[in-house]
């Protein structure tokens, strides 16, 4: 009952009709909602989405691209039995769209739930892209969070058949000296993500020190990943 109300909430997300066509790249950014992120610390990640996506460098940097746009998703996961599209996917070529974006997210509710399964939400986020209306070369999920997985299946099988189906997934692990369930975690977090989430051409994860760095680190890596700057050296 509760995987069926949650697809519930799925559906009845709300969409904005646009019309289909190609952007550069397709984002998923899929964002950690466990019960390790308490409110403030929510709020921090979505402001800094919301100030990332408007940030004029990072407008520039879409604009630059062949096309001059890209199409993003916004997910929340938390454990095997939670992920939510917040919101749908939306075309973004311009100031006035990112900022009408970070409007919308504002807007929308929040929650926070146990468990953290980062291989919940790849294989979440690749069903996403495969439902995008938009057609684009490059398929990228951005997965944030504050934890290890544990929860659900192993993660490395879930980033590998993402990386197998084309898709890169860039990593933003938020070091948080809270031990997670009373628990530290079992090694670094940032050695976590590289070796256990991120892959595929040229992946990369920026390292936030903790949430309220969060933003600058978001600003930084989408202008990265939107340029396609994932191979080259910080």
């Amino acid at each position: 009952m509760r995987r069926r109300t949650l697809l519930a909430g799925l559906a009845a997300a709300p969409t904005h009709a646009q019309p289909p066509g190609p952007v550069d790249m397709l984002l998923v950014l899929a964002v950690d909602v466990s019960r390790s992120v308490d409110e403030d610390e929510a709020r921090l990640q979505r402001e800094g989405y919301r100030a990332g996506i408007a940030d004029p460098r990072v407008i520039d940097a879409i604009t630059r691209g062949m096309i001059g746009a890209i199409g993003v998703a916004y997910v929340e996961w938390a454990g095997f039995e939670y992920q939510r599209l917040v919101l749908p996917w939306t075309r973004i070529a311009s100031q006035a769209d990112a900022h009408l974006w970070a409007d919308r997210l504002a807007e929308a509710p929040r929650a926070s739930l146990s468990w953290t399964s980062i291989s919940a939400a790849i294989d979440f986020s690749r069903r996403i892209l495969a439902e995008a209306p938009f057609e684009a070369t490059r398929q990228v999920i951005d997965i944030s969070g504050d934890g290890v997985n544990n929860s659900g299946r192993a993660v490395e099988r879930a980033r590998d058949e993402a990386v197998a189906d084309g898709i890169v997934i860039n990593g933003l692990p938020i070091i948080n000296d809270r031990p997670t369930f009373g628990r530290p975690p079992p090694v670094p977090l940032d050695l976590y993500f590289e070796a256990s989430v991120i892959g595929g051409p040229g992946a990369f994860m920026v390292v936030a020190e903790d949430f309220e760095a969060f933003g600058q680190a978001v600003r930084r890596k989408l202008i990265r990943e939107i340029a396609d700057l994932g191979a080259t050296p910080a």
